[in-house]
């Protein structure tokens, strides 16, 4: 992280919606953010990437609505970046495309502020892209110009048509939707044969994706049929006959999908980026996280988990150590490692085995080179304790490091044959929580417009519950891996499909035979 003597504002553009449009520059600076002010046209899918303990300061620009107006925003900026913070402008498309970039930046240099411009891609060129359309081609034109379609004050558009007319080129407006009419009007009025091929392109990059297509003569009438509506880019030139034939989002099998991961971020990003090369549009609310008992207050919970280990290591019969989760590894070893605890202490003994619930769990032991000895076909803590009361000896004696409050199902199995058994607290389940995104979550599933919900344990069912109040659980499509999380989600009256196995790749199966 750049160190700062000052404040800094950063001008960052977002891009058009799909996340995979958004700068790796804009994601770093955005992540080092302390003061994030962002606009209306963000996607929720960029939202998600804000960092939670920044300061979030929504001013909801749209076209003809402005939350906040323009003079008070760049006060704003000034204000935060005075107070030495880290203060990141997050602008959809493009700052200097009609982002009004250039005004803020003039109050912050002639303040002396620091700053730094993050370029972002413009609607005017990724939403004809992602419908098919490109904006030059050498058989049809070879310039394409971009103009705002916004009105003024006096609802007069500041356009020199004949100009644009006697160009031969694609024309790209933003901002027009509402002045659709008249820009169409006014191009033929100039001279524009009536013919002309046009499009006007809702919502493009997202999953919300509409592309409806005409001349110029009746691209109006097309588009209230369609019911049109804000944001949308409006094409016109041939260029546009080319739609059909070069297409290609809406030919992925989960486009027009928008679907809620709820699982911890660095668990959910492989699941979100496979979901994304199928055409979803992807929104990660880690509804909860995990925290290792050596980052929480309770001493007692620390004591514990060194206490066990020290015996576990000091065995002298033998020893099943058991894991329930990935989370339960990584924590496991990230604390011996915080605690300089030397691994051949541990593992000299050849009675040691180990024992897991599922294959991520397995795969994260194997990351120690360390592979398990039982794993139940069901992952489940119920069936991981009916495998090791059938398999273990007499006199075994078990470690479970889990999580804080783990199933009782597990235990019980173990009780049943008289196994002694130590139940270790390795870390602790917590639920996140971001208002702001909470909020425009929310209006999603009010809108409609989140088509299923991924969860991969009962927990992240909680999560999400406990964050998101004031939704209909009974309209929640949700994606359970395993009996006990699908258990969890009927509770709240939810939707539940179950995938076959307690993999990624089944899951993912089963969200692709739902499209069927």
């Amino acid at each position: 992280m750049e160190q700062l003597k000052s404040g800094k504002v950063w001008l960052v553009g977002a891009g058009t919606g799909d996340i995979g449009l958004f700068s790796m520059k804009g994601m770093e600076v955005l992540s080092e953010a302390e003061v994030v002010v962002y606009d209306a046209l963000v996607s929720l899918e960029v939202l998600a990437y804000l960092p939670k303990k920044a300061e979030w300061i929504n001013v909801g620009k749209r076209s003809n609505r402005h939350l906040v107006p323009q003079d008070e925003i760049n006060q704003i900026l000034l204000k935060k970046a005075k107070e030495g913070k880290r203060v990141v402008r997050l602008k959809g498309g493009d700052p200097f495309v009609f982002g009004r970039g250039g005004e803020e930046l003039e109050l912050l240099s002639k303040e002396g502020i620091p700053f730094e411009i993050v370029p972002g891609i413009t609607s005017s060129i990724a939403v004809p892209a992602y419908n098919g359309i490109p904006v030059t081609h050498r058989d049809y034109t070879s310039s394409f110009h971009v103009i705002t379609g916004h009105k003024k004050q006096n609802g007069v558009l500041d356009i020199n048509f004949k100009a644009l007319v006697q160009l031969n080129a694609t024309l790209v407006f933003l901002m027009g939707v509402s002045a659709l009419e008249t820009i169409c009007n006014s191009l033929i009025e100039a001279g524009m044969d009536s013919n002309m091929p046009a499009a006007i392109l809702e919502r493009g990059t997202t999953f919300g994706q509409r592309r409806t297509v005409g001349t110029v003569g009746t691209l109006k009438e097309e588009a209230d049929k369609a019911a049109i509506k804000s944001p949308a880019v409006i094409v016109i030139g041939k260029v546009c006959t080319l739609e059909q034939s070069f297409a290609w989002i809406e030919k992925k099998p989960l486009f027009g999908k928008q679907i809620l991961i709820t699982r911890p971020r660095e668990k959910a990003s492989h699941l979100a980026k496979r979901l994304r090369k199928l055409g979803a549009q992807v929104v990660e609310m880690p509804s909860i996280d995990t925290v290792p008992v050596s980052k929480l207050e309770d001493k007692k919970l620390q004591e514990k988990f060194e206490e066990a280990v020290d015996r576990c290591s000091k065995e002298n019969g033998k020893v099943c150590a058991v894991f329930t989760s990935p989370q339960g590894v990584k924590h496991f070893f990230g604390q011996l490692k915080e605690r300089r605890v030397d691994m051949r202490n541990l593992l000299t003994d050849p009675k040691l085995t180990f024992a897991v619930i599922g294959n991520g769990t397995r795969k994260a032991l194997e990351e120690y080179n360390l592979f398990a000895d039982y794993m139940p076909e069901e992952y489940s803590a119920d069936a991981l304790g009916k495998l090791l009361k059938r398999t273990l000896a007499s006199g075994t004696k078990v470690y479970i490091f889990r999580a804080l409050q783990g199933s009782p199902a597990l235990t019980a199995h173990l009780e049943e044959v008289g196994l002694s058994y130590e139940d270790v607290a390795v870390y602790k389940t917590v639920y996140e929580q971001a208002d702001v995104l909470t909020e425009k979550i929310e209006q999603a599933f009010k809108d409609q417009e989140m088509s299923y919900v991924t969860f991969t344990s009962a927990s992240t069912v909680q999560g999400f519950v406990k964050t998101l109040e004031h939704i209909d659980y009974t309209k929640v499509n949700a994606i359970c891996i395993g009996e006990q999380t699908a258990k969890e989600a009927r509770k709240y009256g939810m939707q539940v499909s179950v995938s076959k196995e307690a993999t990624m790749d089944s899951m993912i199966e089963l969200l692709m035979s739902l499209q069927e």
